[in-house]
């Protein structure tokens, strides 16, 4: 089988880091094509309903902290629920990737994860540039080249061109997997991801 998925992501969420290597797995059994499109939440959120962490509600901010023990530990993937470095901008990290991609999509895949392990697994700041080019070298990319070009203006109208194109498409949380024109949002969707690719 094959298909493609718009896979609409920040690498500063918990949930895109849990579900990562998981969507890219099921991807690749399918054959399917993946589009690298990280976008900015924080202009998402105003527009589609959604609130950023601090200002919901104790019982929502709780509940999230209970949901991310339970997949980490269902998932074997290690994660700190409460990391060092969080909430912080994942404007430059997104850039970093966008200019990864320029290579190819499983060098910008394979950047977002690092850089989400980066977060929730070894509370690092991924706003740090000295951080993300650490990160970068040890994936064995040019660090140097990468930060030049992710602070290039073509790469940061790239990242606002991919916020709006999710805006507009319905996207109001990440991760998001556009499929078929179908939406599926959230790690825990995956399930009917693998089967809509089935098809």
């Amino acid at each position: 089988m094959s298909g493609h998925v718009d896979y609409y992501f920040t690498p500063i969420s918990p949930f895109v880091y849990l579900g990562h290597a998981r969507f890219v797995a099921i991807a690749r059994r399918h054959g399917a094509t993946i589009a690298v499109k990280p976008i900015n939440l924080g202009q998402v959120f105003p527009v589609s309903g959604g609130l950023p962490l601090s200002k919901r509600a104790p019982q929502r901010q709780a509940y999230r902290l209970v949901e991310l023990k339970r997949w980490s530990h269902h998932l074997g993937v290690p994660l700190n629920a409460q990391p060092a470095h969080f909430p912080i901008s994942a404007d430059l990290a997104s850039r970093w990737v966008l200019a990864a991609l320029e290579q190819s999509v499983d060098v910008a895949l394979d950047l977002a994860l690092a850089q989400g392990r980066a977060v929730w697994a070894e509370d690092r700041n991924i706003a740090d540039a000295a951080t993300l080019a650490a990160i970068a070298t040890a994936q064995g990319l040019d660090a140097a080249a990468l930060a030049e070009r992710a602070n290039a203006a073509d790469i940061a109208m790239r990242y606002a061109v991919l916020t709006q194109e999710a805006i507009d498409r319905g996207v109001f949380g990440a991760p998001t997997y556009v499929c078929g024109g179908e939406l599926f949002w959230g790690q825990d969707r995956l399930d009917f991801l693998d089967r809509a690719l089935a098809k």
